[in-house]
């Protein structure tokens, strides 16, 4: 959290999220602002408002058009679970294979800029992902890997440095993509029909 960390290699994910709701024309609001949400249906067909008791270390904007919540933990990388647990318990989850949680984040081994989307895993050595993981009870929710590339040595002050200009060209590209695929899943709640889709078009030209 932060705004030193801004732009950073282990934020990647909150990129993705800051352009899909700039292009939905979506605004970020505290978590304050998630008291007194009409939760059970959509906009202006019922649900009893609920008040949110879980840890308010976030920010989000909510997707009128498909009723979906695009969260940014503000707590420290490796406790983001603390935040994603809540807000889905928040929500009425009973459990995280609802296929209604997508997590976006940052991968250490996939080249920089490269994309994956995949319906389950572990957390494959990221803290964040190790959090969510344990918090929720279950690695059975989709999920979006940017790569950011793996370093000779150091790979902390690695992942908290910003890319290089031309990594930043080819990211940005990236985060358009995965914002698609992500509205894309938003709309269809097809995750496989999305793999299938996005990685023939990540894939090409690549051995």
């Amino acid at each position: 959290p932060g705004p030193e960390y801004q732009g950073t290699r282990h934020n990647i994910g909150f990129d993705i999220l800051d352009h899909l709701a700039l292009h939905e024309g979506l605004l970020f609001r505290s978590a304050r602002h998630l008291d007194g949400l009409t939760v059970g249906a959509p906009p202006g067909q019922g649900g009893e408002p609920a008040a949110y008791r879980g840890p308010r270390a976030f920010s989000f904007a909510r997707m009128d058009d498909v009723d979906a919540l695009l969260v940014k933990p503000e707590t420290f990388m490796n406790r983001s679970g603390e935040v994603v647990a809540a807000v889905a318990r928040f929500l009425g989850w009973e459990d995280a294979d609802s296929g209604r949680l997508l997590v976006v984040y940052d991968d250490l081994d996939l080249d920089p800029s490269r994309l994956r989307l995949r319906p389950h895993g572990g957390a494959g050595g990221h803290n964040g992902m190790r959090s969510i993981i344990q918090h929720l009870g279950s690695d059975r929710f989709p999920r979006l890997r940017v790569g950011i590339g793996r370093p000779g040595t150091d790979a902390a002050r690695y992942v908290l440095g910003r890319f290089t200009d031309q990594e930043r060209v080819d990211m940005d590209i990236a985060v358009r993509e995965a914002a698609e695929a992500i509205v894309d899943w938003l709309r269809t709640g097809d995750i496989e029909g999305c793999m299938t889709r996005y990685h023939s078009r990540w894939n090409q030209g690549l051995d």
